[in-house]
């Protein structure tokens, strides 16, 4: 029997071969889709799942766009980091693009589409919930404000009304899915 470990590309496990951590889908071994293809969740970490990809895009809102000023900033293997770009860019999350500084060679550079900037708000949200469930004890090293009024603001759950709505009153429902189109 075959073991896997949980992994956005699962690997053989060391675990043993009849030890399966009890969070580890049955049928998963090579995609997080595991039995539900549409689940928007797994989707979503079939592109940014692997370790450096969310600190890349974190990075790439923050205006980063250079191969070598992403590798710099976070120290991270050139080969996993060209890995990680060239996933992003196949998952339009980033698009690439050649550019010549004067006196330079053609490079590469990464700018965020308007599906990499729809990620601020995922990055905003994770923020959030760090700072609440794994506090430094320094505070908040990053604040969200809005631009016109200087604002602190904060991700809610929020009704079509403009109602704010505590977690804990939130549902979660599974509505059928739609053709595609």
């Amino acid at each position: 029997m075959s073991i896997f470990f949980l992994g956005w590309n699962s690997q053989p496990s060391t675990l043993g071969s009849d030890i399966k951590p009890r969070w580890y889908p049955l049928n998963m071994t090579t995609s997080v889709l595991g039995k539900d293809p549409l689940c928007p969740v797994a989707r979503s970490l079939e592109v940014l799942g692997e370790k450096w990809t969310i600190l890349v895009v974190r990075e790439a809102l923050a205006g980063v766009t250079r191969f070598s000023d992403f590798q710099q900033r976070l120290g991270v293997a050139k080969d996993v980091l060209a890995a990680r770009l060239s996933t992003l860019v196949e998952f339009d999350v980033l698009e690439k693009r050649s550019y010549r500084a004067e006196g330079e060679r053609e490079r590469s550079e990464y700018l965020l589409t308007d599906a990499g900037r729809d990620l601020g708000l995922v990055l905003a949200s994770m923020a959030q919930w760090s700072d609440r469930h794994r506090p430094t004890g320094f505070g908040p090293v990053v604040e969200h404000r809005e631009t016109a009024t200087n604002d602190t603001l904060h991700i809610a759950f929020v009704t079509s009304g403009g109602r704010e709505v505590a977690p804990d009153a939130v549902e979660r429902v599974t509505v059928p899915a739609r053709s595609p189109r």
